[in-house]
């Protein structure tokens, strides 16, 4: 194979490549290039004409065949945009997604005006959820927590780049437990939990590179929301807000289980652009 020496060259090979890869993208190749070259993407359009090294060329082909391979390119880059920041990501914590960022954008406006609030990121991963409070909310005490050494490694890199790294405390564990045995009350619970059902993992091409503790929900998706339900009465202060990404379709059942544990909180289920079911909502009475 004689490999593109220049950056036009490069992403119309690319294209080409990609074109039949399943969950490829159109930019896929755009986004990789850049990396290899270390420039922004806008900079290969104004520039189709500039080289590649020999080692750049071999770089980005190996790149693409991956890609090609169905590897996310998150993983390939070792960064995704999120909210407004750019996170680290490895392949042992879940690439984080824009239906996210509108669990995010539900907790900032919640705590608009709210100050000193005591905040956890359940199941944190990459730390999206965590970093992103802690650089909005300066005065508010962030924990988060995992129960993957991995992810948190990731997670602590990230809020070390953001600079925010003393305002967050990082547990080893399960959901809850770590705080609950800290004896941590908690104004703000965000989780981002797996929720994909068990038997639906066997047919997505996400499951084939993305940790599946982070995906596995359980037969029907909501098993470590069921749990996390269960310890949020213990942790949640009076008048605070739980907000729990869910999946498309699990809304009616997922507020079912949170009116029995929480009977008199204010239940929500917020939709995302598309629509669909994305984050339950639980208000406790103040």
């Amino acid at each position: 194979m004689t490999l593109p020496q220049a950056a036009g060259e490069a992403l119309a090979w690319a294209r080409a490549q990609l074109r039949n890869s399943p969950g490829a993208e159109p930019l896929d190749a755009a986004i990789l290039l850049a990396h290899v070259l270390a420039v922004p993407r806008v900079e290969l359009l104004a520039h189709p004409e500039r080289p590649l090294s020999a080692e750049q060329a071999a770089r980005f082909a190996g790149l693409v065949a991956r890609r090609a391979a169905g590897v996310p390119v998150a993983y390939l880059t070792g960064t995704r945009a999120f909210y407004d920041r750019e996170l680290l990501v490895s392949p042992a914590v879940l690439i984080p997604r824009p239906e996210t960022e509108l669990l995010v954008e539900a907790a900032l406006a919640w705590a608009q005006g709210r100050a000193g609030l005591r905040v956890a990121d359940v199941g944190t991963g990459s730390g999206a959820i965590a970093v992103t409070l802690a650089a909005h909310l300066p005065d508010a005490q962030i924990h988060a927590v995992d129960c993957s050494p991995e992810a948190l490694a990731v997670a602590r890199q990230n809020a070390d780049r953001a600079g925010i790294a003393e305002r967050i405390v990082f547990y080893e564990g399960d959901l809850l437990g770590p705080l609950l045995d800290a004896g941590v009350m908690l104004d703000l619970i965000a989780a981002n939990l797996p929720y994909i059902p068990t038997d639906d993992l066997a047919v997505l091409e996400v499951a084939r590179h993305e940790p599946r503790p982070a995906l596995d929900g359980g037969p029907d998706g909501l098993d470590a929301i069921r749990r996390l339900l269960a310890q949020a009465p213990r942790a949640l202060a009076a008048g605070g807000l739980a907000l729990l990404e869910i999946g498309a379709g699990q809304g009616e059942r997922a507020a079912a289980l949170a009116a029995r544990v929480f009977p008199d909180a204010a239940i929500a289920v917020l939709p995302d652009y598309a629509g669909h079911d994305r984050v339950l909502r639980i208000e406790r009475s103040g």
